[in-house]
């Protein structure tokens, strides 16, 4: 059986329903709720989920263990020793999905493309989609997969740290996109964390992710052609915020499925910036 073919960072569902059985799938459940959510993301998979589905926790298990910040992009080593326990080696096609439609997992996309893994998609709609198609779902215990060797090797273009970011600021060449909702961005609303600023980073362009979606899908590709052609130069540098690095990496899906290549995640996101002073803030 030969393997199927990604031509795509996101599939339909009919896609995945078609090779689903294939070996050298691995689908993996990456929701995740917002803090102070009264929703457990590892028991809901439990009790529901894409048939064969693995839970990949990138906010406790599958981040690095020693940042003061939320789920930060892990060592290559821990990403390569908890990916192996979930069973998927560097040939894997792993499609992620979550239960909103697209919130959470175009984070663990951006996070294996960043540990230099290429096959790996979102499925677009998520859940939410896989059920109105009337496609299986498993109720029963999960079943833990066996072990596999991985290997990740660390793609430093995808990602950026505060200090490296504060220096491109003023660069024409980059432009940093911000996903949170246009009220926090513009400080008309406070930040959900303590202790963090309002306002937004100089020279950013506030782009909340949801512009880029509709019914929990991303929008045609044309149209994320024109929402990025109307913000930003084609050749430039494209860097993405948010509040704690998950939502940013929907932009950066979005602005790959536009066609743009130059793009990186600013991984401590607002957690990061708007709890340091030394780093300007605007509102």
């Amino acid at each position: 059986m030969s393997a199927p073919l990604l031509t795509s960072p996101v599939v339909p569902a009919s896609w995945l329903a078609e090779h689903l059985d294939h070996p050298d799938v691995v689908v993996l459940d990456a929701s995740w709720f917002l803090p102070g959510t009264e929703r457990n993301a590892m028991a809901e998979w439990q009790q529901k989920r894409i048939p064969g589905a693995r839970f990949f926790d990138f906010d406790k298990q599958i981040a690095d263990p020693d940042s003061h910040l939320p789920h930060m992009l892990p060592s290559p080593a821990l990403f390569a020793e908890e990916v192996g326990k979930l069973g998927i080696t560097p040939d894997s096609i792993v499609v992620v999905y979550d239960t909103h439609g697209i919130f959470s997992s175009p984070r663990v996309w951006w996070m294996f493309r960043a540990m230099g893994h290429q096959s790996v998609a979102v499925l677009d709609g998520g859940l939410p989609v896989w059920e109105q198609a009337g496609y299986a779902l498993h109720t029963c215990p999960p079943e833990y997969a066996e072990p596999a060797e991985y290997l990740a090797v660390f793609q430093p273009q995808w990602v950026i740290d505060a200090d490296s970011l504060h220096a491109r600021l003023s660069d024409t060449s980059t432009q940093v996109f911000d996903a949170r909702p246009a009220a926090r961005f513009y400080a008309l609303q406070p930040e959900p964390r303590a202790g963090i600023r309002s306002g937004h980073m100089p020279n950013a362009k506030s782009l909340p992710f949801s512009q880029l979606l509709e019914n929990g899908q991303f929008l045609p590709k044309e149209h994320l052609m024109k929402r990025f052609d109307a913000l930003c130069e084609p050749e430039q540098h494209l860097i993405f915020s948010c509040g704690s690095g998950v939502t940013a990496c929907i932009l950066a899906l979005g602005a790959e499925l536009s066609g743009r290549k130059k793009l990186t995640v600013y991984d401590g996101s607002w957690s990061e910036w708007g709890s340091n002073n030394k780093y300007p803030v605007e509102v």
